[in-house]
């Protein structure tokens, strides 16, 4: 926690002394000026924030929010960092992903700000056989290398490690992690892999190789298929678990087992909650190193990627922001490894622009924004120490749910797990549906004249497991409806929007309604008249007075125009002629959905 200097000055002597009391009184007063009437005792509460996991942000935070103390980074619990001077030295490993082999593209990165090489191997990924071509020109004993080769990896680690001594690097010099994850492929496949050559593995790099690591416990699969933080660490720490026990059945001790791991992790644009779920994550798996009977092992290596699931399809740059903000979460948060996906990771296989920007990304916040000069920045912070004990306690709790199913193998095989992760799924889904949970570009402030840039196809990812899932899926489904129509027709479906009074009256909620009906690919019209707009349908416009005045005879002019459909901007009333409601918290995609299939666009 933060220690201030005891130098005899206090800024706050000619100050009177306030209480929590007196700020929750405040702040009664100021709801009530918007119009919320609620008491000096309830008024924190209204200005709160329900997250997942059943955890709430609160608007205030004291010292009177306590929080286990989080320790010395480098030492137990490891909540502060895994290592005593963090990544202070040289910031985070920068590391990028390749799919695919592209000329040159490994050269062109490592070149220009990437520290290490994260390689996806496989039929339609990297060949194994190309694998060495994928490293031509790479100093081996410089730029560690990270595998991904799914139920390949004995003879993809093997290749590397024959690579590493065909080109003279010697054993104590390699650095990378070998990539093992039968779990974890097992949640993106379905399909069950033998552990015994990972065992084989782990002791060769446990005795031959002690830069080089065997598994890597992926959180990915669970982040991807819908799973909410607490449940991507409790998934994590059963995995790690879980091969912690065979890894030490097999003969390895658990500081050895322990060395072997490397743990893999989401990085959202929630910044708060991304840094929160790393220092969690370091707390928890201390926790079971210290059960494990070996405390000092317990400093959890950690890889984070920004997520796949937030990055959208249309409006692609705004990506460029999101990934900027999961970076320096994942950075302040006190990752090892960073991995920032291309803003146009969605579209397909990213350009060098794409990967410029990327890796770019990293350099800029730890070269220009020196955000590796102090570890864990955001240290001492009531909110976030006290975020990061509720996320520790929330993840253990779903790590000792999995432990009770009999593990993360028998939780994934009975459909449990995926259950679960479904659950946290739809909810969420329903959040973004309803725009309470906004995508910018997408759910708001969409441009349907944009033209989205062209890539070639990515490899198709593995499949047969848990679900991939997406932030802007309803939202895309609705746009790929209104691009068919758009192609076979030559024009998108509209609406009219009939704008009552004068422009202070309904501007307001003429942006809303076009934002809205253009998340889903209907163009908005409000030059002319209904007949001249080539609308089938309308939408009133204006304020709640001119409604009770206007809304109901400019519905029935609507209708008498041929308009089949007439909304009203607003809270649901009583007007005649008005047939639905549109207005901040109604269900955006059911609505959208609904005015596609009646204007034919299907």
């Amino acid at each position: 926690m933060t220690v201030l200097p005891n130098d005899g000055l206090s800024l706050a002597a000619e100050f009177p002394a306030t209480t929590h009391e007196q700020w929750q009184r405040l702040v009664e007063g100021v709801l009530r000026k918007a119009g919320k009437e609620v008491s000096a005792a309830t008024a924190e509460e209204a200005l709160s924030t329900a997250l997942e996991d059943g955890l709430t942000t609160h608007p205030l935070y004291t010292a009177h929010d306590e929080a286990p103390e989080p320790g010395f980074p480098g030492f137990a619990p490891f909540v502060r960092g895994g290592r005593p001077e963090g990544n202070t030295v040289g910031g985070w490993d920068v590391r990028q992903r390749h799919a695919t082999l592209v000329s040159d593209s490994v050269l062109a990165d490592l070149e220009n700000g990437v520290t290490s090489l994260w390689l996806t191997v496989g039929p339609d990924a990297i060949p194994l056989a190309s694998l060495g071509r994928a490293l031509d020109g790479v100093y081996l004993d410089l730029a560690p290398v990270v595998l991904d080769a799914g139920q390949e990896v004995e003879p993809a680690a093997r290749e590397l490690l024959r690579l590493y001594e065909e080109r003279g690097v010697a054993k104590e010099a390699a650095r990378g992690n070998l990539g093992a994850d039968p779990l974890g492929h097992e949640a993106r496949t379905g399909e069950e892999l033998p552990f015994a050559p990972v065992v084989g593995l782990a002791r060769l790099c446990a005795e031959e190789y002690p830069g080089v690591r065997a598994l890597t416990v992926d959180a990915l699969p669970y982040h991807e298929a819908g799973g909410s933080a607490a449940q991507e660490l409790g998934a994590s720490l059963a995995t790690g678990v879980a091969y912690l026990r065979e890894l030490t059945e097999a003969g390895l001790t658990v500081e050895q087992a322990c060395a072997q791991l490397e743990f893999r992790y989401a990085a959202t644009a929630d910044q708060f909650l991304t840094i929160a779920k790393l220092r969690a994550a370091r707390r928890l798996w201390a926790r079971v190193a210290e059960v494990s009977g070996a405390p000092t092992a317990g400093a959890q290596v950690q890889h984070a990627v920004t997520s796949p699931v937030m990055m959208s399809r249309r409006d692609p740059w705004v990506n460029m922001l999101r990934t900027t903000v999961a970076t320096l979460a994942a950075g302040v948060g006190g990752a090892d490894s960073v991995t920032v996906l291309p803003f146009d990771h969605a579209l397909g296989l990213p350009d060098a622009f794409a990967r410029r920007i990327a890796r770019n990304t990293s350099t800029i916040l730890v070269e220009e924004s020196h955000l590796a000069r102090v570890i864990d920045p955001a240290g001492g912070s009531w909110y976030v120490e006290r975020l990061t004990d509720e996320l520790a306690h929330a993840g253990w709790e779903f790590f000792q749910w999995i432990e009770g199913l009999g593990g993360p193998a028998a939780a994934l095989r009975s459909g449990r797990l995926g259950e679960a992760l479904a659950t946290t799924w739809a909810a969420r889904s329903a959040k973004l549906a309803k725009r309470r949970e906004p995508i910018t570009g997408v759910s708001e402030f969409p441009n349907l004249a944009e033209r989205l840039p062209e890539r070639e196809p990515a490899p198709v990812p593995p499949s047969g497991g848990l679900p991939r899932v997406r932030r802007d899926e309803a939202y895309e489904a609705l746009r790929a409806r209104s691009d068919a129509h758009l192609a076979a027709t030559g024009s998108r479906p509209r609406v009219y929007l009939a704008t009552i009074g004068p422009a202070a009256a309904h501007s307001a909620r003429t942006t809303f309604v076009s934002n809205l009906f253009q998340a889903g690919g209907i163009e908005p019209v409000t030059e002319g008249t209904f007949e001249e707009s080539g609308a089938t349908e309308a939408c009133l416009c204006s304020s709640d007075t001119l409604y009770e005045e206007q809304a109901a005879t400019v519905a029935a002019e609507l209708k008498a125009a041929g308009a089949s459909q007439v909304f009203l901007a607003g809270r649901p009333g009583q007007y005649t002629d008005v047939d639905a409601y549109v207005f901040a918290g109604c269900d955006a995609v059911a609505v959208l959905s609904a005015t596609l299939d009646r204007m034919g666009a299907s």
